[in-house]
């Protein structure tokens, strides 16, 4: 397992190119990132090097942390060390919270497309925890943002839909890259995810409204 930049296409069964979880929820607006961006700038720092160089982190750590699930090696060619030695730092947070547990891997990292509402996903981690059916979503940074509680939402009905795996525990596991990011896990209400997927929803219909306005 590598680095790459390709980005899983989603397809229903009967062909039709649909878009993902993290583009439909892409959508929402984000001021504080401007704020983020030129605070960077002021520092003389390039922004897009360094989102991509810290998008690059959280991808290698999110391939650790299921590598390890897995039992599957992780190839780490293509990072630099300062990239390894932050997703490890992820890494270790992961050992603590998955230490003592029993877990029996479902599915993870298994591109999943709803026929109903006409959407992708691919959720991290599916599987049984202590006996619960449990479907943590691995995040890395500073905090836990709404949009990411939205896609977890998108995520556990595609393990309904596509799996026939009624989720019973979802949560967020962020871990940060670093000390000062710590390690957090926030866990969700099934009446959270159902509000939270009517959300997720209608900024799926917007998705399709953008572009039927757009064929006008």
């Amino acid at each position: 397992m590598g680095k790459t930049s390709i980005h899983t296409v989603y397809k229903t069964t009967d062909g039709q190119r649909v878009p993902g979880v993290t583009t439909i929820t892409g959508q929402l607006d984000k001021p504080a990132l401007i704020h983020w961006a030129w605070k960077l700038g002021k520092k003389g720092i390039d922004y897009k090097k360094f989102r991509d160089d810290k998008a690059d982190i959280g991808t290698l750590a999110h391939a650790l942390c299921i590598g390890y699930l897995l039992k599957q090696e992780v190839d780490t060619s293509d990072y630099t060390a300062k990239q390894i030695d932050s997703a490890e730092n992820c890494l270790l947070s992961f050992y603590e919270w998955e230490k003592g547990k029993e877990i029996e891997i479902l599915f993870a990292e298994e591109p999943l497309v709803s026929n109903k509402y006409r959407y992708g996903g691919t959720p991290d981690i599916v599987a049984l925890i202590d006996g619960i059916l449990t479907m943590p979503d691995i995040k890395t940074g500073k905090a836990i943002y709404p949009e990411m509680i939205y896609q977890l939402s998108g995520y556990k009905h595609l393990a309904k839909e596509c799996e026939d795996v009624d989720v019973e525990k979802a949560m967020i596991l962020r871990i940060g890259r670093d000390e000062t990011e710590g390690f957090e896990v926030e866990l969700y209400s099934d009446k959270s995810m159902k509000i939270a997927f009517k959300i997720f929803l209608n900024m799926l219909e917007v998705y399709y409204l953008k572009k039927e306005l757009k064929g006008v």
